[in-house]
């Protein structure tokens, strides 16, 4: 039983970390469990471990959500930036694509490539900023990029982040974009699993609940200090990041 809870805090701990930075955590989380064989690891699990991270966005932005909730057209926006990931997203959830894209093939390549994107853009000029020149054309071209996510080793928040600074949307600026549609993205995903989550046994719904509180721990903090990071540095430790990665597993894969 110790390993199990043990599995699931290393899990947590991946999800909380790389839910929020430009290297894909539903990447990270079939990789561990391919080449560990966790026992624990599962799809459901996956959404719990997205629920806590749900949870921690919500709190963290808590003060900011009233005030996003009463700005009509702001939370417009996100709505319509949210539409494509939605529904293409239910589309495969419930046509089971989703399990032929969860292969470690995928994940090395849309790791390096997604990663070289993300290097290029980052470079381009800030001439935009949030608050004042997020439009209709410019969230629902974010939306359409979030769509790609759904491929493993991509990144929802690097494929936004990425499409924010194509825009010419400051780092900090495109990584805001970026927890806002995560609310919808992981509440999507977290609705999406809750009837499989409460048709489990009380044991699974403890590990659950645990998932749950752990993903919500390292979320909450991940925030914090990527936000800190990107007004300082540049995105570029997690493309060399990605970079490195996708050699590993090219290695793993072709050898």
């Amino acid at each position: 039983m110790f390993s199990t809870y043990f599995e699931i805090l290393v899990l947590s701990l991946v999800q909380g970390i790389s839910e929020f930075i430009p290297v894909s955590s539903s990447a990270h989380l079939i990789l561990l469990s391919s080449l560990s064989n966790f026992s624990s690891s599962s799809l459901m699990i996956d959404v719990s471990l997205h629920l806590g991270s749900l949870l921690a966005i919500i709190f963290y932005f808590r003060k900011d959500l009233v005030t996003f909730f009463k700005n009509r057209s702001l939370s417009l926006l996100i709505l319509i930036g949210s539409i494509p990931l939605i529904i293409i997203g239910f589309i495969i959830y419930t046509s089971n694509l989703i399990h032929y894209l969860r292969n470690i093939e995928v994940i090395a390549w849309t790791t390096l490539v997604f990663g070289i994107l993300l290097y290029f853009v980052d470079k381009f000029k800030v001439t935009k900023k949030f608050d004042e020149d997020l439009s209709i054309k410019n969230i629902l071209l974010i939306g359409l990029f979030q769509v790609l996510a759904l491929i493993p080793g991509v990144s929802r928040s690097g494929i936004v982040i990425t499409a924010g600074r194509f825009l010419n949307f400051s780092r900090y600026d495109s990584s805001k974009i970026s927890f806002y549609l995560s609310i919808p993205a992981l509440g999507g995903a977290s609705i999406l699993g809750l009837k499989d989550l409460l048709e489990q046994n009380l044991e699974f719904n403890i590990l659950i609940i645990f998932s749950i509180a752990f993903s919500f721990l390292f979320s909450y903090f991940t925030i914090k200090y990527f936000l800190a990071f990107t007004k300082k540095f540049s995105l570029k430790l997690f493309v060399y990041y990605r970079i490195f990665l996708a050699g590993l597993l090219f290695i793993i894969i072709y050898s």
